[in-house]
């Protein structure tokens, strides 16, 4: 009888230390462990030899784009359920655990011997091909303006109408600010919204949109609040939909896109900036540069409103490490930092923050509804890039989704002024009069 998820599971198992706690099937039909749960599939061995040639998070990202394994079921439930036994740390503080036994299990000739005649290979075999939609490294120095350019077109270069399908109407790409009752169109407004009144936006200021993905902030800023905007991308295709969207609504000389670094702007000073989740691409080596760069360009007086996903902070903050998964498939050189950081290389900078907001429900609604709208028009969202992409934002979001709701990261707005020297900030004694 066909028994390859029975013999799988045990073998994870006793890698792991712990039971598997979803079902398994494997490529020969055979299925093991608790009925009543999501069912993790192994579609064929090749999934195995990504494992064993790159034990860990980065096998595990190349199965599932592949196509090598799926999961049947609620994604979310099944997410939820391997989180702790792949991703959170055991209570034996000595033991390996989860991805980390993994890992040094697979260094062991024994479990190799048990996973090869799993896996039918002789002898060492060649390593499984990455999937095509893997990041292709040019090496060098991270966040040089090459670099993070091509960052930028992994992640964002990969079909218009591809992110139509995911982010609906708005086409805004961050953290929506929801009632209890609005859509996903109506939580994405309130946000511009909420930014532009933050900013405390008015007819005729100049407003610097930093990472302005397909032009929606600005939009919104000059047709709302009859502002004067420039709004910088280094994607070629984001930029071109912004300048459609602009001339069709009649913006042309109000709004300006440009396929530009922050770094490279030298037109200032603007009366107000806004980075809305874009400083996550920025790296911790350069971040001061960046507060730096946003400060200079500020009019004194002027409002920065720094909208950024932010990871918890770490005992030893020299252990921090990048999500393998997130760095090969999403956001190349990406890296989130703690809020506590940002807040204080801001203020380095010589901005007076005033206030800090914390979205973080807000981002886990806004993903669960974009991984609802991938899965709505998944057959068409596929063949607009490929099935390995459309693979790689649905487990990103999910994964996500479930990250802000359990506290494991957060997103926050920070609003920061370039105070003049007479110390007038420009806010009333009731700061948090924007909410309206």
């Amino acid at each position: 009888m066909a028994d390859a998820a029975r013999r799988l599971t045990t073998l994870v198992e006793d890698v792991l230390g712990t039971p598997l706690p979803v079902r398994l099937r494997a490529w020969d039909g055979s299925e093991y462990g608790p009925p009543g749960t999501p069912t993790l599939v192994v579609r064929n061995r090749r999934a195995l030899r990504r494992l064993l040639w790159k034990p860990g998070e980065l096998g595990l990202a190349r199965a599932w784009v592949a196509g090598d394994l799926d999961v049947e079921g609620d994604l979310y439930e099944a997410l939820d359920l391997l989180a702790g036994t792949l991703w959170e740390r055991g209570e034996d503080a000595g033991r390996a655990h989860g991805l980390s036994a993994l890992l040094s299990a697979a260094r062991d000739p024994r479990l190799r011997s048990a996973a090869a005649e799993l896996v039918k290979l002789s002898g060492p075999g060649l390593p499984p091909r990455p999937p095509a939609e893997e990041a292709r490294r040019t090496g060098g120095p991270l966040h040089t303006l090459r670099r993070d350019k091509q960052a930028i077109s992994h992640h964002y270069d990969v079909g218009n109408t591809f992110y139509e399908r995911v982010l609906g109407p708005s086409m805004v790409y961050s953290c929506a600010y929801w009632e209890a009752d609005g859509t996903l169109e109506d939580a994405q407004r309130a946000k511009l919204d909420l930014v532009c009144r933050k900013l405390a936006l008015e007819p005729g200021q100049r407003l610097l949109d930093v990472g302005c993905g397909w032009g929606s902030m600005v939009l919104h800023a000059a047709r709302e609040y009859g502002v004067d905007a420039v709004g910088i991308t280094l994607s070629e295709e984001q930029a071109a939909y912004a300048r459609k969207r602009v001339a069709e609504a009649g913006l042309t000389d109000r709004v300006e896109i440009r396929v530009q670094d922050y770094r490279e702007i030298s037109d200032g000073p603007f009366d107000a900036i806004s980075s809305i989740g874009m400083a996550e691409h920025v790296g911790s080596a350069l971040y001061a540069e960046y507060a730096a760069d946003l400060h200079r360009l500020l009019r004194p007086g002027g409002r920065l409103l720094n909208h950024q996903i932010a990871r918890r902070p770490l005992r030893d903050e020299e252990a921090y490490e990048i999500d393998e998964f997130i760095d090969r498939y999403v956001f190349p050189d990406g890296e989130l930092a703690p809020v506590g950081r940002t807040v204080a290389q801001l203020e380095e900078a010589g901005f007076e923050v005033r206030d800090v907001e914390s979205l973080r429900e807000h981002y886990a609604l806004t993903l669960r509804a974009w991984v609802a709208n991938l899965e709505a028009a998944w057959r068409e969202a596929a063949s607009l890039t490929t099935p390995g992409r459309a693979r790689v934002w649905r487990l990103y979001m999910a994964a996500c989704a479930l990250s802000f709701e359990r506290n494991r990261i957060g997103v926050n707005q920070v609003l920061a002024i370039r105070t003049p020297e007479s110390g007038d900030s420009g806010l009333s004694l009731r700061t948090r009069e924007w909410r309206g």
